[in-house]
């Protein structure tokens, strides 16, 4: 009467090095490995997700250790040593892989903590398994579980509302300084990874046009391509000024590109509207007097490492609640596993009250089917009721809670004293 072992595998970004994780990823996409895991007769359901930070495999099997070394190896014996592959690899059994899946769902496990890049990977990979019919009743009921508990972790925590990476810090306190971003204007000045970031956030927070100024003026048209903006020469920059309302400067200059005695002419131009300067170049863009002209908010890297860090400090707090969430959702779904695990023998003794209620009732009676159909009818639902209450004090015991008595115990308890396991007619001898 066992069910099967929850297992999983896995190595991420606390575990495993990047040269071991990059040999062990599914480079090649879910089809392959999902196809090589097809006919292993150890495992009855399975799942894979690969992802820039993590591999993990989740099956269930009967076989714990023989399972695990054959998966290991259909999947990754070609890619990194045997000692590699046990340094690194973790495993988690039944309630620790449920825990552990529910984490990495709700974004715990991540990187950056609260991130929602994860549970969408999640989703993609269920969606490969399903595809191939890899997954079934428990991984099935499991993994839609996990997205149920991420969406109640976004739902009643805020440990995805703080900026925890430069970029989106510089867009949130633009959003402080003007409210809503709608219809505002942006300046790219110098063409970098984190300037372009930080203008992918904004694009997404609303604003609606993009300026790129660059030394390399294809640079500047190529970012300015990808969103639909307009690239100008590095010359053009205090004209510029005078249209935007957001300014990025990452440009790599060994000098100030911008000061003070540059600005303030352009501030009478734009009569005092307000103008958001970002300097997240090292060493820095603009002149830090810039800050004391009226109307003009000047933010450098540091600022904005400030703003990472006690957003940080606040997602950690909102991950405490997280956890009370995964822990309470983590105990419901034992429960579900402990029911499933008591299905067969609660079945089964139905089965067998309601035949022995029903032979008995036929032997006073007569066969059923002679009957009128009323009369039928109304023995049948005599039949279900008597069956109910009998087996009514049985189920009980099956399904509360017993601090002294484990459900294995209880399930052997109810098979013994209603002989479900001598069975001479497919529902015990009850």
């Amino acid at each position: 009467m066992r069910r099967d072992t929850i297992v999983l595998l896995g190595v991420n970004h606390k575990t495993t090095p990047l040269a071991v994780r990059e040999k062990l990823a599914l480079s090649s996409g879910y089809e392959e490995p999902l196809q090589a895991l097809e006919n292993l007769e150890e495992i009855r359901e399975y799942y894979l997700l690969s992802t820039c930070n993590r591999v993990e495999i989740l099956f269930t099997c009967r076989d714990v250790d023989q399972a695990r070394t054959r998966v290991l190896e259909r999947l990754f014996v070609d890619s990194v040593s045997t000692e590699d592959l046990h340094q690194h690899i973790y495993q988690h059994i039944n309630a620790d892989a449920v825990g552990h899946l529910f984490q990495v769902a709700a974004s715990l496990d991540s990187m950056i903590i609260g991130e929602s890049q994860i549970l969408g990977q999640l989703k993609e990979a269920y969606r490969h398994a399903t595809k191939k019919g890899c997954t079934g009743f428990i991984l099935n009921k499991l993994l839609h579980k996990s997205f149920s508990v991420a969406k109640r972790v976004r739902s009643e925590t805020r440990i995805g509302a703080s900026a925890v990476s430069i970029s989106y810090a510089a867009v949130e306190l633009a959003r402080k300084i003007f409210g809503s971003l709608a219809g505002k204007k942006v300046l790219l000045v110098g063409a970098g990874e984190m300037a372009e970031l930080a203008a992918e956030h904004l694009v997404g927070q609303g604003v609606t046009e993009v300026v790129v100024a660059n030394r390399t003026l294809q640079r500047a048209v190529d970012l300015a391509r990808c969103y639909n903006g307009q690239a100008v020469a590095l010359d053009e920059l205090l004209d510029q000024l005078q249209q935007v309302d957001i300014i990025i400067s990452s440009t790599g200059s060994p000098d100030l590109i911008l000061r003070k005695e540059d600005v303030r002419p352009v501030m009478r131009e734009r009569r005092n509207r307000p103008l958001f300067f970002i300097d997240i170049a090292v060493p820095r863009d603009l002149d830090p007097a810039i800050n004391d002209l009226d109307n003009i908010y000047l933010y450098d890297i540091d600022d904005l490492h400030n703003v990472v860090e006690m957003n940080r400090y606040e997602r950690d707090k909102e991950a405490i609640k997280a956890k009370r969430i995964i822990a309470e959702e983590q105990l419901k779904f034992a429960k579900w596993l402990a029911n499933m695990e008591a299905t067969p023998t609660i079945i089964q003794l139905r089965a067998g009250v309601e035949d022995l209620v029903r032979a008995e009732v036929e032997k006073t009676m007569g066969r059923l089917g002679n009957m009128e159909e009323m009369d039928r009818l109304g023995l049948e639902k005599m039949i279900a009721a008597i069956t109910g209450k009998v087996v009514y004090h049985p189920l009980c015991y099956l399904k509360t809670e017993h601090h002294c008595i484990s459900l294995n115990e209880r399930i052997k308890t109810i098979r013994d004293l209603y002989q479900l396991d001598n069975s001479d007619n497919g529902h015990g001898r009850i």
